[in-house]
């Protein structure tokens, strides 16, 4: 398994990076702000406008670090990567496979059954830790809702089908979300998902943290050399990377959802670090930024014993693992892929 490496976050608009011999530079004000070698990174994501050097860039692609370009507000904008890894034979089988219904169709029961699983795993938790001190009911019925979905997941013949109940389960799982807010409910409160663009603090949070985690799990998938814009669930769109948002969905709920709950209930963010623009769109200031992806950072040390692997490894290489398990399958060294159940 590979080593966790860091992921360099740039959060001030004036910023310029650059390099120095093997170390990437901050630059801010004609000043060297921050300094770090290449070989601690395995990413780099900024934020606003930033400006970075092209001896930067080819060194991040000679050094296989992927460097993204998000808004101030987490929109996806751009990323510089370098030759693609892996075999062509496994990128060729794997557009192969979504082209054929039956696959596409096999493959996407297993990325769903994972997102309903986990989302309900997450409520049953939620009712196990606070059950005292909120009303459960709604949150009980999610929960058997959400088997009921789950157990008719490997009848369905149908892709579009299947992803009319991939609604229906998400639908199910953020109606209860405000139910787990359990402080704060005049700044963070929550009636429905809400995405381009967010215009809600909680919005805001979820948006800005499932950007960061399809980053994670574009490089994971490009590591292994899989095309992270060939998917079974999502359909194809010019610029949009399907398989990761695929393989995102099993992660969703454990990881992102899961942190924004925490921020809100341990009143580590409060209502004045998000501002609405004219537009209605609702952005995190800088510092409230700071605090969301410090608490991103710690959260991806954190070690989980893989379900399928059965060996500790950081929360932040379970994208990693599950890219690495879905190239063995489509390299025809497992007979299904196995996605993440959180136990």
């Amino acid at each position: 398994m590979r080593r966790l490496l860091n992921t360099l976050y740039v959060t001030t608009p004036n910023a310029y990076l650059a390099c120095e011999g093997e170390n990437v530079l901050v630059k801010a004000d004609d000043e060297i702000r921050f300094r770090i070698p290449i070989h601690n990174l395995e990413g780099i994501i900024t934020f606003g406008y930033s400006g970075a050097s092209p001896a930067l860039m080819r060194l991040c692609c000679e050094r296989g670090v992927a460097f993204s370009f998000l808004s101030s507000s987490g929109y996806f904008l751009g990323r510089v990567t370098g030759k693609a890894h892996g075999n062509v034979l496994l990128r060729r089988t794997q557009y192969r496979w979504a082209d054929n219904e039956d696959v596409t169709l096999r493959i996407s029961k297993r990325f769903l059954i994972s997102k309903i699983l986990n989302s309900r795993v997450s409520l049953q938790r939620f009712i196990r830790d606070h059950g005292e001190k909120i009303e459960t009911s709604e949150l009980s019925l999610a929960v058997s809702i959400l088997k009921q979905l789950a157990e008719a997941v490997e009848g369905i013949e149908n892709i579009d089908i299947l992803r009319g109940i991939e609604g229906e389960a998400a639908r199910e799982y953020f109606r209860c979300f405000d139910t787990m807010i359990l402080y704060q409910k005049n700044e963070f409160s929550f009636y429905e998902r809400i995405r381009r663009p967010p215009t809600d603090n909680v919005n805001a949070l979820l948006s800005f943290l499932y950007t960061i985690l399809s980053h994670d799990v574009e490089a994971a998938l490009e590591s292994v050399g899989l095309d992270p814009q060939v998917g079974f669930l999502h359909r194809d769109r010019p610029g949009r990377s399907s398989l990761a948002l695929d393989m995102m969905e099993e992660f969703r709920s454990y990881f992102v959802d899961r942190i924004v709950l925490s921020l809100i209930n341990r009143k580590q963010v409060n209502g004045k670090g998000f501002v609405q623009k004219e537009s209605g769109a609702v952005i995190m200031t800088d510092d409230t930024k700071k605090i969301v992806l410090s608490e991103w950072q710690n959260k991806k040390k954190e070690e989980i014993t893989h379900p399928y692997l059965d060996e500790k490894i950081p929360i932040g290489l379970l994208p990693y693992a599950q890219a690495l398990l879905m190239a063995r399958h489509v390299r025809g060294d497992l007979d299904d892929y196995p996605p993440f159940f959180w136990k």
